[in-house]
């Protein structure tokens, strides 16, 4: 396994990893915290969370997986069900190791071609363009986590290290 293929592998378990830990404390919001604005970007929790949904995975795993670009609105509210959200996020999220692990170790070094979702195509690097998806996440993560300190519940320590120290004692 190359050392990109090793790196890139890391931040998908990660994301699993925090998309779990995240759905922790989620769980446990009241249904009118979860969905009130709550000053982010993206308004409330649930409406970020199906931000995630939206780019993650309607959008960008399709790019990566299958070279499907996909349009859809970044604030497209894709999933009302707040269960059957989380149940795709999480299922989205245990996608990515597999893609990752399936690409030869050349393939970090080209390039992912795709259209934009405003038409334009694209031609970024590949490497550093899968590490978008992943700092986007830990991006939105950021800000459901401060949303939830906010409203005065208890939320997630979801830095990498955390998991990397739970992995180092198993």
């Amino acid at each position: 396994m190359s050392a990109m293929h090793r790196y890139f592998a890391t931040l998908a378990r990660y994301n699993v990893w925090a998309t779990r830990k995240l759905y922790e404390h989620v769980d446990a919001l009241p249904e009118d915290d979860y969905r009130r604005d709550a000053g982010l970007f993206f308004k409330s929790v649930h409406r970020t969370l199906n931000h995630l949904l939206v780019g993650e995975h309607v959008i960008w795993f399709a790019r990566f997986a299958d070279g499907v670009s996909n349009r859809a609105r970044l604030d497209e509210e894709i999933e009302t069900d707040r269960a059957r959200l989380r149940q795709r996020l999480v299922e989205g999220v245990q996608r990515w190791p597999a893609l990752i692990a399936s690409w030869p170790a050349e393939r970090f070094d080209g390039t992912l071609e795709y259209t934009s979702t405003k038409g334009v195509p694209q031609s970024l690097p590949f490497a550093a363009t899968l590490g978008h998806v992943f700092n986007h996440a830990t991006h939105h993560r950021g800000q459901i986590t401060a949303a939830i300190t906010a409203m005065g519940h208890p939320c997630p320590e979801l830095d990498l290290v955390w998991m990397l120290q739970e992995d180092a004692r198993s």
